[in-house]
């Protein structure tokens, strides 16, 4: 392998093919509520990013059943074990006492192997990292955060509501408590350049998580990013230049960072574009043949000395 694949992380942890069900805990964001803002993300429509917001939402245990059935009916029996994905808005915007039974419900399924809660990091107190310790030592828990970028000018444009120490002070207080850390990083914001791109990806290797998840950016209808495209005031990453980019930002990432995703898509009913992003498949064999071509692979920019000391590593 020229990089490491969630596919592979997960098989080598569980024995077997484990898939993923998306879970709506009926969570908001901070950016969102007024919280620290209004209006959420410029560039996000949870329905694109989400399919459990693309249904009437249901308790936790119906939501697991239907994710289930869907993937059984069309991948067959072959479906066995689930992870619980917490994907839609920020799922520890919340009292801890209204997370627990969330997250414990869906733990307590029989079916169930392990969690992942995607969230902000500006959305953690002591008593919530000490809720999801307490989860992670009883079914392998993986937290992610959206970073999106390490520059405090694109996130502010984006209307995140939180600069990059944030992150940071988040990922640090997040270590040694059980869990896996996952960054999101976004690729194509406008006025990031090719340096400030991989700028990102070394803050990543310096900060030395357990994964990450590339996503390119696109634009769809109802956001202000998706008006700007239309009005042609912004111009997205066209499918070889993205190539390009992420495989030097693999070359910048540690050899053992877990690469759950490579190209993100929307449903064709919401994206304004670009889109190749509906080939996914496609893109990722345009990675792996660019990564053969090349000859290089994963982590091989990384320099070990540049990372910090960190926790030991959960194990499997």
């Amino acid at each position: 392998m020229r990089y490491q694949t969630y596919g592979f992380h997960l098989r080598s942890r569980f024995g077997q093919r484990v898939w993923r069900i998306s879970i709506d805990g009926g969570l908001t964001c901070p950016n969102v509520d007024g919280t620290v803002a209004y209006g959420g993300c410029t560039f996000c429509d949870s329905r694109s990013f989400s399919p459990s917001r693309r249904v009437r939402r249901s308790d936790i245990r119906s939501q697991i059943r239907r994710g289930m059935e869907g993937l059984r009916r069309r991948y067959g029996d072959r479906c066995r074990r689930f992870i619980a994905y917490f994907q839609p808005g920020t799922n520890t915007h919340a009292p801890a006492d209204r997370l627990r039974p969330l997250f414990e419900e869906a733990a307590a399924h029989p079916d169930i192997v392990g969690l992942v809660i995607g969230t902000r990091p500006d959305c953690l107190d002591a008593e919530r990292l000490d809720l999801l310790a307490e989860i992670a030592a009883r079914i392998p828990l993986s937290v992610e955060y959206g970073m999106q970028t390490m520059h405090d000018a694109s996130l502010r444009a984006m209307n995140r509501g939180h600069d990059h120490a944030t992150l940071v002070q988040a990922v640090e207080q997040s270590r040694g408590r059980g869990f896996e850390i996952g960054l999101h990083l976004l690729i194509g914001w406008p006025g990031e350049s090719r340096e400030d791109v991989m700028a990102s990806a070394d803050e990543i290797g310096r900060l030395d998580v357990d994964s990450v998840k590339l996503h390119s950016l696109y634009a769809v209808h109802g956001t202000p990013l998706g008006d700007d495209v239309l009005q042609g005031n912004v111009k997205l990453l066209d499918r070889d230049t993205y190539v390009d980019w992420v495989v030097e930002i693999l070359e910048r990432l540690p050899p053992h960072v877990v690469v759950e995703r490579l190209v993100a898509h929307a449903p064709p009913k919401y994206l304004i574009g670009p889109a190749w992003c509906l080939r996914s498949a496609e893109v990722r064999h345009q990675i792996e043949q660019e990564l053969i071509g090349r000859k290089t692979l994963q982590g091989a920019r990384w320099q070990a000395s540049e990372k910090p000391t960190r926790s030991p590593r959960v194990s499997p």
